[in-house]
């Protein structure tokens, strides 16, 4: 975090004396031992933190131990570092909504007597949401996950509940899971985890190792609770106090299964849903199916940009932040956020979000309009929340009936709309929204606002119960208003007998100390110096002037203050009363917050598809089993989005049975990854029930998208970077099937060139033949391409579905110049311009002449000659030809080999076991291709 350490200079001062410091040693000793949680000590005008906690906040957030300070002497002396308001709020918002490894306390108290007030966690962020969404929109509901996994020989059954406090949702899920937890990760990033208990007992195995894997690749908090706490004994008496309506559904529901209802009940425990009486009877239990959603795992996420990161440059760095333009305060925000981790499954669900976009799209004014009164549009979710909390003020109470007031001028635009989808607008919002404020429902609570609130009183900040809503209020205004007269009326006498100008030179002061008062200058005081001595009570002399007072304005001013105490404490009361009535209409406001987020995203995406440059057109969505994928003029539409890119748009027609399969080759920063991503990019947003920036859209729903597109190096887990690919790739020929969408960059380079062409080339072999999903396959194995002209002819036997690509590029024969054209054309690439491309970052001449001469050197022992589409061998160096048998019975081989090797079970081995393993069987690869030339040629025999 990026913190100007200008913020030290202003550090506040620790003042404790001996004593004080003492007894707050004494009482920090006997704090538990808990290495994530970061604790803060409230000191009224600013906090502070001591012993490993003020090394972690004095690093992280000031940049320097310079910040620390010793409290206390000697051996007992304790690292600590003062933290203003300020800064406490950046600290808490780091914490609780950026990082996922602590957590954050907050003590009050002093001396040796402190207690925890304050506890938050980035999935419960309990009494903390309002320091951390003051003065800042909640961008995302926490969602925290329980996991109760059950082992088998079947595999892994993982019992799941979830709870999103914001929403108040509670919900179970029950799946079976492979080794590599890939359903368990697609679950998380739907719902959006961002913490999650598991049974302490799973980290003390080694066979739920992949299950942290795959919970620490969604960047979520684990949080180990003992075993106990998965119970679901009495899940369904407590699940009746928290849910609404009936008990039965709940009963039904939670008897269907056998680990969630225990990890549901771990929740409940955990975030203490049971200990706050507001939540009873406002939470609804559904059941979570993993088959409602397009499965995206984190991979993909990344891959295709879909959510914010901090590293972005601007906010069309990410899919997110480019479809985000959205305008109520954080409702929609957090539904886009949910949409684009829950691309839908079902054509008539998508088509309909699809009319919606459509009609937006069409009528610029009916857009332009709704979204200006959007604008106005307050946070309904967190403010009704706050009402059932008994958290609420009338600041709270406004903002509802300043968003409410709203309705009927929102309802009315969209009336104004006659076009194809009326019927439709219609059903989805202005009857709803038309049934919700009625004068049995949201015109109610307009009334009791403008009956019982002061509303005059708002433009000047003051929230006031109207005196005229209650007889006693009303007569304490009045007797209030009378002796305000009196006061009035004495300040005007008093300049008489004073000979002194009312206002310009005898002035009347309220304050604090001294209630009312008059007040003279200085200068003024020795014209009636003898007058004052003998009349009024001078209190006090200072450079403003001298205050002074008499029995009448005293008597006055006493009897003035009880009035306006009472009428406080009547306030007070009446204020109560009406936050409570207005809580009575939190069902009313869910369901307008759910009609006003879901339209506010729908004009989002329809603002974004009318506003590019170049517009966004609409998919023809087909069922998953029909259709093809097929996209024309296609962009990337983060990428087209930057200020310095001149996009050239390409087709991509994966065709069945005909280029279902695409191999594309080309040299580097030739548009290759750009271009494969950007089909997944354009398929999800079409899921979501967007425009997509293409010329003419057809797709046939993918149930999940695969990517593979580059691995880091996971050398803090033990993984090498080649690990790290095998396992991606082992998850997807897990996971994926024919109505997935598997995309894949670079497979293989993370061995040696002959071993990752092997790879690649079972792997293509396995996809095309045996899961048969659309895949986009870049690679710079320029030998992979012969698998799209496979015949028996040739030696290899006939693959239906594989097509070659290649993105071009062009070289002056003069000048050796390499220019990228970033157009996708049909056919292999016949050469590899990585030496092209150094020249290009001006390697020295030396060394590429070197490397030229290199190349020209292996290309001579290079494997099986390319076929170009017209059958034509290549115009290469390439020169040695194989016996059809030997290549079919080598291949065979081969293809064993990386099934054997798929069906490793990596995520249980350590890396000196993979080693090893991996090693006999490169062994027995080895013996068998002696009587194989084909073979042979992966290992450098010949």
């Amino acid at each position: 975090m990026d913190t100007n350490f200008e913020e030290q200079a202003k550090l506040p001062e620790l003042k404790l004396d001996a004593r004080q410091a003492q007894g707050f040693l004494s009482f920090f000793k006997t704090l538990p031992k808990d290495t994530r949680a970061v604790r803060l000590f409230d000191r009224r005008d600013y906090y502070t933190a001591h012993g490993d906690d003020a090394s972690f906040i004095a690093k992280t957030y000031y940049h320097t131990t310079s910040a620390l300070r010793q409290l206390g002497n000697g051996a007992d002396a304790l690292s600590s570092v003062t933290v203003s308001r300020n800064m406490f709020e950046t600290i808490a918002r780091d914490i609780l909504l950026e990082r996922m490894d602590r957590t954050l306390e907050l003590y009050e108290g002093s001396g040796s007597n402190w207690r925890l007030v304050k506890n938050g966690t980035p999935g419960v962020l309990g009494s903390f949401e309002d320091i951390l969404f003051a003065n800042n929109e909640m961008q995302d509901s926490p969602v925290i996950v329980a996991l109760a996994p059950n082992s088998s020989q079947n595999g892994c059954t993982i019992g799941l509940g979830y709870v999103d406090i914001t929403k108040r949702i509670l919900g179970l899920a029950e799946f079976l899971d492979d080794s590599h937890f890939t359903n368990l990760e697609s679950a998380l990033v739907a719902l959006g985890c961002r913490e999650c208990l598991v049974p302490a007992e799973t980290g003390k195995s080694s066979e739920y190792r992949p299950l942290y894997d795959a919970i620490s690749r969604c960047g979520v908090m684990v949080t180990e609770r003992k075993k106990a706490e998965f119970k679901g004994r009495d899940l369904v008496q407590d699940l009746g106090r928290l849910v609404k309506g009936s008990t039965e559904p709940v009963r039904d529901l939670v008897s269907g299964f056998e680990c969630a209802a225990g990890a549901l009940g771990c929740i409940l425990s955990y975030a203490e849903l049971l200990a706050d009486e507001s939540n009873y009877g406002n939470y609804i239990v559904k059941q979570y199916n993993l088959s409602s959603y397009m499965r995206l795992d984190s991979a993909a996420m990344r891959a295709l940009n879909v959510m914010e990161s901090k590293t972005d440059a601007n906010k069309n760095f990410s899919l997110f932040g480019l479809m985000n333009r959205t305008c109520t305060a954080g409702m929609g925000k957090r539904l886009l956020h949910m949409w684009l981790k829950q691309p839908l499954l079902d054509v008539d669900k998508i088509n309909c979000r699809l009319d919606l976009v459509q009609a937006f799209v069409e009528d610029a004014a009916l857009r332009q309009d709704l979204r200006q009164h959007l604008k106005r549009i307050a946070d309904i979710e967190r403010l009704t929340r706050n009402l059932e909390r008994k958290r609420a003020s009338l600041v709270h109470v406004v903002k509802l009936y300043q968003s409410s007031i709203r309705l009927p001028y929102i309802k009315s635009v969209l009336a104004r709309y006659d076009g194809q989808f009326a019927t439709l607008i219609r059903e989805k919002y202005i009857d709803p929204l038309e049934n919700l404020s009625d004068d049995n429902h949201l015109n109610k609570f307009i009334g009791l606002v403008e009956t019982s609130i002061d509303l005059d009183q708002l433009e000047s900040g003051e929230y006031m119960i109207s005196s005229a809503y209650d007889p006693n209020l009303s007569a304490l205004k009045d007797e209030q208003e009378t002796l305000e007269r009196h006061i009035h009326n004495l300040h005007k006498q008093t300049a008489n007998d004073l000979d002194l100008p009312v206002d310009k030179s005898l002035k009347l002061d309220k304050e604090t100390t001294f209630g009312h008062v008059f007040r003279i200058t200085k200068k003024e005081e020795p014209k009636i110096r003898k007058q004052l001595n003998s009349h009024y009570i001078i209190l006090e002399t200072r450079k403003d002037g001298v205050k002074f007072t008499n029995t009448k304005l005293k008597k006055l001013g006493d009897q003035y203050q009880k009035i306006v105490e009472e009428y406080k404490s009547c306030q007070k009361e009446l204020v109560a009363r009406v936050v409570q009535t207005a809580a009575s209409f939190s069902e009313v406001f869910e369901g307008i917050a759910g009609s006003l987020s879901e339209l506010d995203v729908l004009l989002s995406l329809a603002d974004l598809a009318a506003s590019c440059p170049t517009p966004y057109t609409r998919p023809n969505i087909t069922p998953p089993d029909t259709g093809d994928i097929i996209l024309e003029g296609c962009r990337h539409p983060c990428v087209e989005a930057q200020d310095w890119v001149n996009f050239i748009p390409n087709d991509c027609r994966l065709v069945r049975g005909e280029s279902w399969f695409q191999i594309i080759t080309g040299p580097n920063m030739g548009g290759k990854s750009t271009y494969i991503r950007q089909v997944g990019v354009n398929i999800l947003m079409a899921q979501v029930g967007s425009f997509v920036p293409c010329n003419n859209a057809s797709i046939s729903i993918r149930d999940c998208i695969f990517a593979r597109v580059g691995a880091g190096d996971c050398q803090l887990r033990g993984v090498s970077t080649f690990m790290q690919e095998m396992l991606e790739t082992a998850s997807i020929l897990k996971g994926a099937t024919d109505k997935s969408l598997i995309i894949i960059d670079e497979l293989g380079r993370g061995t040696s060139t002959y071993d990752g062409f092997g790879l690649a080339w079972a792997i293509c072999e396995h996809i095309v033949e045996v899961i048969k999903a659309p895949t986009l396959f870049a690679t710079h194995f320029h030998e992979l391409t012969a698998l799209a002209n496979a015949n028996g002819d040739n030696g290899h036997k006939q693959i239906a579905g594989v097509a070659n690509f290649h993105v071009s590029a062009h070289i002056d024969a003069s000048s050796r110049k390499l220019t990228m054209l970033y157009k996708v054309q049909p056919g292999a690439c016949d050469q590899s311009f990585g030496i092209h491309v150094a020249e290009f970052a001006n390697f020295p001449r030396s060394v590429v002449d070197l490397a030229r001469e290199k190349a020209s050197e292996l290309e001579d022992f290079s494997p099986n000659a390319m076929i170009l589409n017209d059958g034509e061998k290549a115009a290469s160096k390439r020169k040695r030809n194989f016996d059809p048998n030997d290549v079919s019975r080598g291949s065979a081989r081969a293809r064993q080999f990386l099934e054997d090797f798929t069906n490793l079970p990596l995520d249980k081995m350590d890396q000196k076991q993979a080693l090893q393993q991996l090693s006999k069987m490169k062994t027995d690869l080895e013996r068998d291709a002696v009587d194989c030339n084909w073979l042979q040629q992966f290992f450098s025999l010949n």
